[in-house]
């Protein structure tokens, strides 16, 4: 009997990992403040990698709405006191340091955080919970559920810790804050002219409604809270941004329902290198298409750079991945690995994925990497 699955858009997975790519992906540019005729940005932007087969370039953009010129002037100030150096070496909170408005660092913060492991389960949790409801792309959920199914834990009283529902928030109001720019797929370009590329502007959610309990202030405001407080709506009714693969373009990803999106508490969202290696085959099954019994093959520096395994000690580097590879195993995602190396050529990854658990579902198709590998003799 399958198992039952949900499915998430393809060309949000495609994007996903570059678009949360680390200040230390060799293809990232530091944050820049902007403007044009429509207003003030502040944005980064990862490159493409020409070598990197899907690793187009992406462009995460915060719109600076409702800015006065005083404002803007404060902020080019903040933004001169930001040392991203710092950021890369010892930590974000330490390279915003000297940043002492509340508002304006959180707001770096949620650029240079954007889409770390813990904002992508969050994303997963609602396209699963779109499933269950009306299958498009209005979603309602209760606050408390989702961080039930983060595992976080309840209190004495009852209630989940204020630093815990802090988060949440400001992790729901920075996706909607935040606009991906990134090209349009090529199949939707082939009647455009060479000299031209047509970019998509887009963002993971909007949000519609939020509930919050009777006697609350009626003039509760998530993004302020998200700024300075620790308070959370009882619910959100959002509409997810991506959903084209879902229903006309049947290009999109089914997922276990009984995906673990479990953080562990205290710990850095960064380093759940599970999470991004799930993602990064995901996207990865978009492109290789293997077939049962085929094993996905994946050259391992990039599977480093898109898991953000970037450190100088390449062993440790490794071992990370090893051990994530192992989690997926346990989970049974994955079926088999291996590593290929041989003498003067890139090592491999090689790994054969349960299509009951993760799934590639394309109309219109894409060409077979010619890197797949049959299991027959196959071992690590």
């Amino acid at each position: 009997m399958a198992k039952p699955t949900f499915p998430v858009d393809g060309q949000l997975l495609k994007v996903l990992l570059r678009a949360g790519a680390s200040l230390r992906n060799p293809d990232i540019r530091m944050p820049v403040l902007s403007s044009d005729a429509d207003g003030f940005y502040l944005e980064m932007k990862v490159e493409a990698d020409p070598n990197g087969e899907g690793e187009d370039e992406v462009t995460r953009r915060i719109p600076l709405e409702n800015l006065s010129e005083e404002d803007w002037e404060t902020l080019k100030t903040c933004y001169e006191n930001v040392d991203f150096k710092v950021c890369i070496e010892r930590g974000i909170s330490n390279g915003l340091e000297k940043i002492t408005d509340t508002s304006i660092k959180r707001l770096f913060m949620s650029l240079l955080t954007f889409l770390n492991p813990r904002l992508v389960s969050i994303l997963i949790y609602l396209y699963r919970e779109a499933s269950y409801q009306s299958g498009g792309p209005r979603v309602h959920f209760e606050t408390n559920a989702l961080m039930e199914e983060l595992g976080y834990t309840r209190s004495n009283n009852g209630s989940f810790p204020s630093n815990l529902r802090a988060q949440l928030n400001m992790d729901i109001v920075w996706m909607t804050r935040v606009e991906l720019i990134f090209p349009k797929a090529e199949k939707s370009r082939r009647n455009q002219k060479k000299d031209r590329t047509e970019f998509v502007v887009k963002r993971l959610f909007t949000i519609e409604e939020f509930e919050v309990a009777n006697g609350r202030t009626q003039n509760f405001d998530p993004n302020k809270a998200a700024d300075y407080t620790s308070e959370l709506p009882l619910a959100y009714t959002v509409s997810l941004g991506f959903v084209e693969g879902l229903g006309r373009d049947g290009d999109y990803v089914l997922f276990a329902d009984s995906i673990n999106l479990g953080q562990r508490v205290g710990g850095n969202a960064r380093y759940d290198t599970r999470m991004r290696l799930l993602i990064y085959l995901a996207n990865r099954l978009q492109w290789d298409k293997p077939q049962d019994g085929q094993f996905l093959v994946m050259s391992q520096q990039y599977v480093f750079k898109n898991l953000d395994l970037l450190g100088k000690n390449e062993s440790r580097n490794k071992k990370l991945l090893w051990e994530a590879i192992e989690k997926l195993k346990s989970e049974g995602y994955i079926l088999e690995a291996m590593e290929l190396s041989e003498k003067k050529k890139a090592t491999k990854i090689c790994l054969k994925i349960n299509s009951e658990m993760l799934r590639c579902v394309n109309k219109a198709g894409t060409k077979k990497s010619e890197l797949l590998l049959e299991t027959e003799g196959a071992n690590r």
